[in-house]
């Protein structure tokens, strides 16, 4: 680069401002890849060919309308359990949005990050499905997710979220523990700390 380039370069850049950006958190470490992506990782590496573990199916799906709200709970789950659930009492331990994917990409996201949240020992997890009042026919993800919530293994309960978690367009799910996390619940009752979750 010659000098009359370099000089004209910097008469060109002479107004340039920085930016200023308060939106980004640089003291937040990167948490690395989703439960969904790692389960999904996990899957495809141990996974023979031609198995699908995915069990959740798509052949007949009762529609739910935009407005509705999902609600569901296994038998011997406690009202006070479920009630807590409901209302949005418990930590959200992860949280996955399906918003713009496929039904066949969501199928594959909700049984992936549902398996790897049971497997990880999560309990209270949240999906965000949308409200499907813009999809024709309207709220196909909510019906589908509606669906394979009550064909999982782990579900124990889901309900739709409060307003500040998304609200009908989002639904709580209680997974069941894992083995680790029912040892570790043993433990605690053994030794008089009382239950957890």
């Amino acid at each position: 680069m010659s000098q009359d380039d370099f000089d004209l370069f910097k008469k060109e850049l002479s107004d340039v401002q920085r930016l200023k950006n308060d939106r980004v958190n640089l003291h937040k470490a990167n948490e690395g890849p989703s439960i969904a992506q790692q389960a999904r990782r996990e899957a495809a590496l141990g996974r023979k060919p031609n198995v699908d573990p995915n069990y959740l199916t798509t052949d007949f799906v009762e529609p739910v309308l935009p407005n509705d709200w999902l609600e569901y709970k296994k038998d011997g789950v406690q009202e006070g359990v479920y009630k807590k659930l409901r209302l949005g009492k418990y930590t959200i331990d992860a949280h996955i949005d399906l918003h713009r994917r496929s039904v066949n990409e969501a199928r594959e996201d909700v049984f992936y990050f549902l398996s790897g949240s049971f497997k990880r020992g999560k309990r209270a997890v949240l999906i965000t499905h949308g409200k499907g009042e813009r999809s024709h026919p309207q709220a196909v993800l909510k019906s589908h997710v509606n669906h394979w919530l009550k064909q999982h293994g782990a579900v124990l309960a889901f309900h739709s979220a409060q307003k500040q978690h998304g609200g009908l367009g989002s639904v709580y799910v209680l997974l069941k523990k894992n083995d680790e996390e029912k040892q570790i619940n043993r433990e605690l009752f053994n030794k008089g700390f009382g239950k957890r979750l």
